[in-house]
């Protein structure tokens, strides 16, 4: 009796259940997150005439334009013709502007609609909403993408056959990843639509246009090709082609490195305004 007087209390003093219908979670949300990943995708989808075939229709527009008014039966860029040249980098290029596109409407559109509260007042930590909407974002570049590239693999005239995947995984990652971030950050910082569509404008879309898309950096002044390395865009799209067309304007392996080190610092930087709350919380 006093031996199993002694076991007792211990045992009911640290019961091995949480009480019925308390909600305990451990280290990650992950239901919270797949919930918020969910939305943001289902948010993209129900327009996605808008958001994945037009993109993918005005970048093919590209390659018609640039292939019938620069391009001629004999011109060739770093080896290969120069239709198959900018084919990757219209693929990469596409994907980049709809991973900013989507991530930077979602705060944004909570700030000025007044339901941001629904992204700050579930239960997310910062990371994980952070994680929901890169995630999100990287899905839209993900299928921008490969619509691209099937509509592009049926075009006569260009060829965009995988010759290195691991390039077109890494590099098509990092650059949707490092625009969604540039994207959060615009919509942390964005107060209404004219600021997120200025900086599309003045600082993405240059930035896209200007980093070896439609011709070799090679074929630049020194100045011009010094500018053309500082734009983290060009490290993406060159990864990018040289997955296809096993050539390359710049160190393949630096540029993964740089892209690598750039997300990393954006990524931290976002984690750093979403946790104190800036231009988010009053």
């Amino acid at each position: 009796m006093n031996d199993q007087s002694k076991i007792a209390p211990a045992a009911s003093a640290s019961p091995p259940f949480h009480e019925p219908g308390e909600m305990v979670i451990r280290n990650v949300n992950w239901a919270g997150t797949r919930a918020l990943y969910a939305k943001e995708v289902r948010r993209f989808m129900k327009v996605q005439l808008q958001t994945i075939w037009a993109p993918a229709v005005t970048t093919l527009l590209f390659l018609v334009i640039f292939t019938i008014a620069l391009g001629g039966a004999n011109r060739q860029v770093l080896g290969v013709p120069f239709a198959d040249f900018i084919a990757p980098g219209l693929i990469i290029m596409g994907m980049m502007n709809n991973a900013f596109a989507n991530s930077s409407f979602a705060l944004l559109v909570g700030k000025m609609q007044g339901t941001l509260i629904d992204y700050l007042m579930p239960p997310l930590s910062t990371g994980e909403l952070l994680l929901g909407l890169v995630g999100a974002a990287v899905t839209r570049a993900i299928a921008v993408g490969l619509a691209l590239w099937a509509a592009m693999a049926l075009w006569p005239g260009v060829h965009v056959t995988p010759t290195h995947p691991w390039a077109i995984i890494w590099f098509g990652l990092m650059g949707s990843m490092l625009t969604a971030f540039a994207g959060v950050l615009t919509s942390i910082w964005a107060e209404k639509f004219d600021h997120a569509a200025a900086i599309t404008n003045f600082v993405i879309g240059p930035m896209t246009l200007l980093s070896g898309t439609f011709y070799s950096i090679d074929r630049l002044a020194p100045v011009f090709r010094a500018i053309s390395h500082a734009n983290p865009f060009f490290y993406a799209i060159s990864g990018f082609r040289y997955g296809f067309v096993a050539a390359s304007d710049g160190d393949v392996m630096a540029g993964s490195i740089v892209l690598l080190v750039l997300n990393l610092a954006l990524g931290l930087l976002c984690y750093a305004l979403l946790r104190k709350g800036w231009k988010l919380k009053a």
